[in-house]
């Protein structure tokens, strides 16, 4: 094996470690902060692992779209909607959990079934196509994509916009979700609040 094997075997396995790690933390961490910067390391390992198969353009894409549009956009609903609200206990949270960790367990199988059944080859420098990548996720992306693209970025803007819209409640006359004023609101929550903590 030579030492260019050799060491794109040592980048994968430190990319692939971060990014299982990363993904764990992501899931598993109750800050969700902390998790938000996991997301952006698992992004950028990612972009990493598009270097090693020689496709720079879309290890940039990743970068550019995930790491500096998606990822800061949480970030920013992180801040602006992160507002000190008593958390009230789910109902029916355990049987969620059992539903969630199926649906998990089902995927995790199915990826590890395609994994195994696949004979994965090498790719061969001298067959990339380089600078014709570009041109290629070009014609794909405003011809055959062009309406999960379209998609996409609306639902972005939307969450852009659910965002601000929670994050500026306290400065609307009246709240959109009930219709009541906001003051009059914020009174009823701290009159609960009250009544709580004489129980």
């Amino acid at each position: 094996m030579s030492i260019a094997l050799t060491t794109q075997l040592i980048c994968f396995s430190v990319l692939a470690l971060i990014i299982v790690i990363g993904s764990l933390g992501v899931i598993l961490l109750e800050n969700i902060v902390y998790s938000a910067f996991l997301l952006g390391g698992v992004f950028m390992s990612v972009a990493g692992l598009y270097l090693l198969l020689n496709a720079s353009f879309v290890a940039a894409a990743q970068v550019l779209v995930y790491v500096g549009a998606v990822n800061v956009l949480i970030l920013f609903a992180i801040m602006l909607v992160n507002k000190k609200e008593s958390l009230k206990p789910k109902e029916y949270l355990n049987s969620r959990k059992l539903i969630s960790t199926l649906i998990c367990i089902t995927l995790l199988s199915l990826l590890v079934r395609v994994d195994l059944s696949k004979v994965w080859n090498i790719a061969n420098p001298e067959s990339s196509i380089g600078e014709e990548a570009t041109v290629r996720i070009g014609e794909h992306l405003f011809s055959d994509y062009l309406l999960p693209f379209e998609v996409a970025s609306v639902l972005l803007l939307m969450a852009m916009i659910g965002a601000i819209v929670l994050a500026r409640r306290d400065v609307m006359s009246e709240d959109i979700s009930t219709g009541l004023p906001v003051k009059q609101e914020l009174i009823e929550k701290s009159n609960e609040q009250i009544l709580i903590e004489k129980n």
